[in-house]
């Protein structure tokens, strides 16, 4: 395994020092934590990063409170039971982002989150459940449940409620192979899993979350 200590020692550099770091790291939410997120808030913030995709955020964020209202304040089991003249009327609201494919996304989520919910009791129950050593299987169980979840999507979100995950951008696989770590395109279960077990290894080495170092690998390098 390589060391991490000469990854984080460049990232401290680049960052500015300790506190400047520590500033830019992610904190992942507790077990408890986790738990306590209702399903409309996990289905809200799912949904504002499949409107966020390839979209300027701030301009979808400043939309948001209008999404809110229009689905219901995304409690799944109401935005379930939209039927397609209520979404299609979507369309012609100009306060929202007009996409079909994203509008209709929302309710065939707010479907599978409910169905997860009743087998789990919850979506944060789910998440504070799965074995933070197998974050890529989170990742692809998330891309079969939910729609627009695939790719880096999945874990965004993950990120975004609170769950522990690496990413894996540009930056932070360019570092990888900077320092000898991994080379290749980071695609595919065989590939995936060798990243896995890396992040697995510099957790145990460190006591960091994965979300943690897989910031300070970006700034490692840029």
């Amino acid at each position: 395994m390589v060391d991490f200590q000469p990854i984080l020692e460049a990232a401290l550099t680049r960052a500015g020092g300790e506190a400047a770091l520590t500033q830019r790291l992610p904190t992942p939410k507790t077990a408890a934590a986790l738990r306590a997120v209702g399903d409309d808030r996990m289905l809200s913030q799912m949904s504002l990063r499949i409107f966020r995709a390839g979209l300027k955020h701030s301009m979808v964020d400043g939309k948001w409170p209008a999404f809110e209202e229009v689905f219901h304040g995304f409690e799944p089991r109401r935005v379930r039971a939209m039927n397609d003249e209520d979404l299609e009327s979507l369309l012609t609201d100009a306060r929202i982002i007009r996409h079909w494919g994203k509008i209709r996304a929302v309710r065939h989520n707010a479907a599978a989150l409910c169905e997860l919910a009743e087998s789990h009791g919850g979506m944060g129950a789910y998440l504070a459940d799965w074995p933070d050593d197998d974050t890529v299987g989170l990742w692809a169980d998330l891309a079969k449940r939910f729609t627009q979840l695939g790719g880096n999507s999945g874990p965004y979100f993950l990120r975004m409620v609170g769950k522990d995950t690496f990413l894996l951008t540009t930056f932070v696989v360019r570092a990888l192979a900077h320092w000898g770590a991994y080379e290749g395109k980071a695609k595919g279960k065989r590939e995936l899993a060798k990243i896995q077990d890396l992040f697995n290894g510099w957790v145990s080495a460190t006591g960091r979350p994965r979300g943690q170092l897989s910031m300070i690998l970006a700034l490692s390098v840029e």
